[in-house]
């Protein structure tokens, strides 16, 4: 929403009006953590793979982008860097991976049996072992591993990760709560295009409630909502390629303010509460944050 000013805004931390000491509506040049689901759906990523042009072309000179993928582990594809010949060889990469085929894995019958006499396994010292592997889909641990390299970027970038996934969570060593601290005290939000299972048609802005359908094992609106971000569930590749130019459009135009918090040091999350005096608009802020010690 162009044309506000600084009066039209206050700003409240843990109930208390702030005084506020800086307000601009400039862009920001974005250092952009790049995730993308490699454990999705094999035909879901596939469709992923074909938009890389327009992810590329959705960032300008003027912004650093770092990928990574993650499955069963996380692997940083390349370190933060502007729009080059060499970023575009690290996507043509990715390009060769395949996702999940899906399947139930076979643990019995004849398929996965071996030899029998008189239904009986012929080698019984040895037995029949049924184990099948485990899958593992370690969301939380790669927005840590992104968040902990943005927390390292100039503090004048706006701090994003923009994760292209289904949402599925499943095997990290790092909680959700831990994972949202590191973004919180870093001033990172998260950006989601939400793919395969998670893409919901008609869901574009993440409210602060619970969404139907979305289930509890997709945490990418929990992300979402918590850090201000935005959340663009796609199906097709067109409307992916959209989501892209949208969602960098959404995180470098916004209003920055700012304000002096108290200076005591302090572990415990602190809540933000920003108010517009006009009518008929909503604000989309995070609700709080964690400070960092002295010299972080």
């Amino acid at each position: 929403m162009p044309g506000l000013v600084q009066r039209d805004f206050s700003v409240y931390e843990d109930g208390v009006k702030q005084t506020i000491r800086l307000f601009t509506s400039d862009p920001f040049p974005l250092s952009a953590a790049v995730i993308v689901d490699t454990g999705m759906s094999d035909t879901a990523l596939r469709k992923v793979n074909q938009t890389f042009a327009a992810l590329q072309g959705a960032f300008s000179s003027f912004d650093e982008l770092a990928l990574y993928t993650y499955s069963n582990t996380v692997r940083k594809a390349t370190d933060f860097t502007a729009i080059n010949p060499r970023l575009d060889g690290v996507l043509q990469q990715i390009k060769q991976e395949r996702g999940a085929t899906g399947g139930v894995p076979v643990v019995g019958g004849p398929i996965n049996s071996g030899p029998t006499i008189n239904g009986l396994p012929a080698d019984q010292s040895r037995g029949v072992a049924n184990t099948p592997t485990r899958t593992s889909h370690v969301l939380n641990d790669a927005i840590l591993a992104a968040a902990l390299d943005l927390g390292k970027r100039d503090p004048t970038r706006r701090k994003l990760v923009f994760i292209i996934s289904d949402g599925q969570e499943l095997g990290s060593t790092a909680s959700y709560n831990d994972v949202l601290k590191v973004l919180l005290s870093r001033n990172i939000a998260v950006y989601a295009v939400a793919v395969d299972a998670a893409a919901i048609p008609g869901v574009r802005t993440v409210e602060k409630i619970h969404l139907p359908r979305f289930g509890t094992s997709n945490i990418l609106p929990k992300y979402v909502s918590a850090t201000a971000g935005q959340l663009f569930p796609e199906f097709s590749r067109p409307a992916i390629e959209s989501a892209y130019a949208e969602l960098t459009r959404e995180a470098r135009n916004q209003y920055t303010i700012g304000y002096m918090t108290r200076a005591t040091p302090s572990s415990s999350y602190r809540t933000v509460d920003v108010r517009i005096d006009q009518a008929g608009l909503k604000v989309y802020a995070k609700d709080g944050y964690y400070p960092l010690p002295p010299g972080r």
